[in-house]
């Protein structure tokens, strides 16, 4: 087996996508032993340890889609973008919207005619599972790439540093110190203008594609350190703030924040300079291929596999989380393996 050749950048791609699919599963079964736990018991601290490293999983999606979506080469047309990709998003979105909302009211015996209707109006106004709120800063960012491709296209190495450094600043780091003091006593333009999620969405897609383009082959020690530091200081932070309150706190692990973003950035790199064997390639290949697919359906599992009584919290939570993680995402895989064979599912749905 060549573990030589160096990877295509979409190969890279494929990797990050894969980490960060990985990464949305744990980070969803080590939610309810994290924030239904007791703060300093094993259970809790071993939670926090597997959403300290999978908090990164939506920065790193968006990341994969700026190193696709921006590269001048891509042909991306208005028209293309209205009648293709946004369109996808959509239809998936709505889709398994309702077949998650139909599951829910056939498990209440819920299934009437009022409830079904009432059902269609929450799903028209956009009161979805709470997982779908990645579709939801997806379709908003999608819908500004053509003026983010344009600043791209136009934009030199400097000019792209001044773009990122002002994101982070405003998109990352004031989201993160915003609820500590001294800036707690701030208001007007400040708390105004703090930037929501969908900017610093866009903002990680610069960034990915940014990296992709000029630091492409990242120091493995540097990047391992970089991912480090960030675990260590989400781990720790949350720790803190969660002793401090009482209860639970993930103010650290929110996507859009500082260690989070140390982590997304440490893991973004190593997956660039991975070694990947022939068999290895095609199984990174496949599960980027079928990571919407998991994405969209593995709430089904988890939520069935708890009703089954197979829950984290049922067993070291060290070992739970990602055994739990697996069998879902195999799970996952059987489902987009089979929906692969209907071409319109494959092209609109998954």
């Amino acid at each position: 087996m060549n573990f030589n050749t160096p990877l295509l950048r979409d190969q890279k791609v494929d990797v990050v996508k894969t980490a960060a699919i990985l990464n949305v599963v744990l980070c969803h079964v080590a939610a309810a032993p994290f924030s239904g736990g007791i703060v300093g018991t094993t259970p809790w601290y071993s939670a926090l340890l597997w959403a300290s490293l999978a908090h990164a999983c939506v920065p790193l999606f968006f990341m994969a889609s700026g190193a696709l979506l921006l590269k001048p080469e891509k042909e991306l047309t208005l028209k293309k973008l209205y009648t293709k990709n946004l369109p996808r998003i959509l239809a998936a979105l709505f889709f398994w919207a309702l077949c998650y909302k139909l599951v829910s009211l056939k498990l209440m015996d819920s299934l009437t005619l009022p409830d079904v209707v009432d059902a269609a109006k929450h799903l028209l106004l956009f009161h979805h599972e709470e997982h779908f709120y990645y579709l939801h800063i997806t379709i908003l960012a999608y819908a500004a790439l053509p003026i983010t491709r344009l600043f791209v296209q136009y934009a030199d190495q400097q000019l792209m540093k001044y773009a990122l450094a002002l994101w982070f600043l405003l998109g990352i780091l004031y989201p993160t110190v915003r609820t500590f003091w001294p800036f707690t006593l701030l208001s007007g333009i400040p708390v105004q203008w703090r930037m929501n999620m969908t900017y610093a969405s866009i903002g990680y897609m610069l960034l990915g594609h940014y990296l992709s383009v000029y630091h492409s082959r990242p120091n493995r020690g540097i990047s391992a350190l970089v991912l480090l530091s960030g675990f260590l200081l989400t781990f720790w932070g949350t720790c803190l703030t969660s002793y401090t309150a009482g209860r639970p706190d993930d103010h650290f692990l929110e996507g859009m924040g500082v260690f989070v973003f140390l982590v997304a950035l440490g893991m973004w790199s190593l997956c660039q300079t991975v070694p990947l064997s022939k068999s290895g390639r095609k199984l990174v290949g496949f599960l980027s291929r079928a990571s919407f697919c998991i994405y969209l359906t593995h709430i089904f599992f988890l939520q069935a596999f708890a009703r089954w009584g197979l829950r984290a919290v049922n067993g070291p939570v060290l070992l739970t989380v990602p055994l739990i993680s697996g069998l879902i995402i195999c799970c996952c895989c059987i489902v987009y393996t089979v929906l692969s064979w209907v071409p319109f599912i494959r092209r609109w749905l998954i």
